[in-house]
């Protein structure tokens, strides 16, 4: 019988020490919520854009972290952004999200998507592959870090941002 109560008390041991925390998955309030924020972004619905992120939140879209920006700085720049373009999307059968816990207890949301937008200038689509992790504490995002490759859009908003400024100046020279 000593035998059995040992064998027992074994048993729970084990099972206890391997019962570990989840510290990755592809279900969470957490990614529940990053949909919201892809979607708010998607419809430039600002307002709710900010009710997902701490208001000391920091952003950094393909910037190190000293070079982050503001929540009021990152809207500002979506803003105007949204005046250059016809339509934006991530494509939502290429999007992926997971949620991991790290070392330090931190919880991520890392978001991979394929964003596509339409140039009103030109009427060009781009077609551009994004990584973002958002660092969430209480329920909102705290940190933000963006990831994707600019080098097809910029040169083309320069040549459209150069002409207007073109025009613009001859149509001063004839006043």
């Amino acid at each position: 019988m000593k035998k059995f109560y040992l064998l027992g008390l074994g048993i729970v041991l084990f099972v206890s020490c391997n019962q570990q925390e989840k510290r990755y998955t592809e279900q969470s309030p957490e990614i529940d919520t990053y949909k919201k924020v892809i979607a708010a972004y998607e419809n430039k619905d600002w307002q709710e854009l900010a009710n997902y992120y701490a208001d000391s939140a920091k952003i950094m879209n393909n910037v190190t972290e000293e070079n982050g920006q503001s929540l009021a700085e990152l809207i500002a720049e979506n803003k105007a952004d949204a005046v250059l373009f016809k339509d934006w999307d991530y494509v939502d059968d290429d999007s992926e999200y997971e949620m991991t816990v790290s070392d330090k207890g931190n919880t991520w949301v890392n978001f991979w998507g394929i964003w596509k937008g339409t140039l009103k200038a030109n009427n060009k689509t781009y077609t551009i592959p994004a990584h973002i992790s958002a660092q969430f504490v209480d329920g909102k995002i705290v940190k933000e870090f963006g990831y994707w490759d600019n080098s097809e859009i910029v040169p083309d908003i320069q040549a459209l941002l150069e002409a207007e400024q073109n025009t613009t100046e001859e149509i001063a020279v004839k006043e």
